[in-house]
């Protein structure tokens, strides 16, 4: 039987925290950088208070190169601390391993940002992570580590006439999409920081979100334009982070960087319309990219792993004090063709039995749509359901308890109920479970050891804070 989640436990936490804020409020009411440059209270750029989820108003501010307001000093930092519990742990013949810090309250992780105003046309959006827990030694300590984060230097400009608006820009990034002013884009979506230990594996932010496959720490320029407040659209391309360019994938492992080969383009085209307290957007993303299968050796060219994503989305709000509704969905399908040398290879299950050869493309299909109430910039609940699918393919198969997969089908499903207080601005108190009925291709066993999608359950606390 699965074993319960202490909710006593989480709820004494909880108010531990609240006796913590009602002694801290000038700490807490303290606004970011963005905010003390522009002078504006946080819903102005966020929808009901929930950073980072944009508004009208902090789109155009993004689009515009963060240069709306006066120069400030442009520094603000951010801090998660978190507790994970997960549902059943009796199934693991290591749970220490396999469920890092279950049940325990740690600080996950923290961010330095550079962000605002440089110039009257240029602005920047520069962020530094640190991981609490980014490395693990053999005798079991854990050990932090940082490195860069996303970031995003821009030029803007824009012209306003009696008939018409248009607004232009260029940016230069290190991760696709994270230019985007949606939050229904690859980079925006999950939101809430995942800590690292392994007991916070199945977490929301862990589960399957609609990506691009280049992922982060890589260096593009794209181009981008808002016509009429109507149409906007968005083209660039993407080559490993190098020479000029290194910081945006500074501290980084040099075997866990991306090395792109070659040209990696992106694009992007979205329609919006605004009307009262209400704006919607339908729109469409596609990005193709080629990856060294080893960072460390991009001497052959044959090497790469080629994915094509083309994905869509559309998101609605309404933004009415002190009401404010947010809807979502993303969708990604993916062609993951593989190098020469991990397709067709002979795959056997633990007893010996053969399994068919690995494949030469995979192809994958991850849906996500969320939505959101928020009541008086303060209050809020969510939820969201997710849904992954795909080829199946043996190069999968993995018997291991717990992370395993025998199925070697990809396909996740669930939902995540969540609620969450903001007693003041830029600070989130949050409680969310995510529950699956599909995990590693399967409902049941899905690790040949027993385990079940809805062992994998999920409860999740965080104090979420940004000065």
């Amino acid at each position: 039987m699965c074993a319960p989640i202490p909710m006593w436990r989480f709820l004494s936490k909880a108010m531990a925290f609240v006796m913590l804020l009602s002694v801290l409020p000038q700490w807490a009411q303290a606004l970011p950088a963005f905010a003390r440059q522009t002078g504006q209270n946080c819903v102005a750029c966020h929808a009901g208070g929930q950073f980072p989820e944009l508004t009208p108003y902090g789109r155009m501010f993004k689009m515009t190169g963060y240069t709306i307001g006066r120069n400030v000093i442009p520094l603000s930092v951010m801090g998660v601390v978190s507790d994970s519990s997960v549902n059943n742990t009796s199934k693991s013949p290591d749970p220490r391993a396999d469920f890092q810090k279950n049940n325990s309250l740690i600080f996950a992780t923290g961010s330095v940002f550079a962000a605002g105003r440089l110039t009257d046309n240029i602005g920047m959006f520069l962020q530094w992570t640190y991981d609490n827990y980014g490395s693990q030694s053999a005798d079991g300590k854990f050990h932090g580590h940082s490195n860069a984060d996303n970031m995003d230097v821009r030029y803007a400009d824009r012209f306003v006439s009696a008939d018409h608006d248009f607004l232009y820009g260029v940016s230069v990034n290190n991760n696709p999409s994270v230019s985007d002013p949606w939050n229904t884009a690859a980079a925006w979506m999950q939101y809430v920081p995942v800590p690292s230990p392994t007991s916070s594996r199945f977490i929301d932010g862990a589960t399957p979100y609609p990506g691009l496959a280049a992922g982060g720490n890589i260096a593009g320029i794209t181009a981008y334009a808002f016509w009429d407040k109507l149409l906007y659209i968005e083209v660039g391309n993407y080559r490993t982070a190098k020479g000029a360019l290194s910081p945006f994938s500074a501290g980084i492992a040099k075997d866990s960087k991306t090395k792109l080969q070659g040209n990696n383009p992106y694009g992007r085209i979205a329609l919006c319309h605004e009307w009262g307290p209400h704006n919607a957007m339908v729109g469409a993303t596609a990005m193709n990219a080629k990856v060294y299968d080893d960072p460390l050796d991009t001497s052959d060219a044959r090497s790469v792993h080629r994915f094509r994503d083309v994905g869509i989305d559309a998101q609605y709000q309404y933004l009415l004090d002190p009401h404010s509704i947010t809807l979502q969905l993303a969708y990604v399908r993916e062609t993951h063709r593989y190098p020469y040398f991990l397709a067709g290879q002979p795959v056997q299950d633990v007893d010996g039995n053969p399994l068919p050869d690995t494949n030469a493309i995979d192809k994958t299909r991850t849906f996500r749509i969320k939505s959101s109430y928020i009541y008086d910039a303060k209050y809020g609940v969510s939820l969201a359901f997710f849904n992954l699918t795909g080829t199946t393919n043996s190069a999968a198969y993995d018997p291991t308890p717990t992370s395993g997969n025998i199925s070697g089908s990809p396909a996740a499903r669930g939902l995540t109920p969540e609620i969450f207080w903001m007693p003041v601005q830029y600070l989130r108190v949050g409680l969310q479970y995510t529950i699956y009925n599909k995990y590693n291709g399967a409902g049941h066993n899905y690790d040949g050891a027993g385990r079940n999608a809805r062992d994998n359950n999920s409860l999740f606390f965080y104090l979420w804070a940004a000065y």
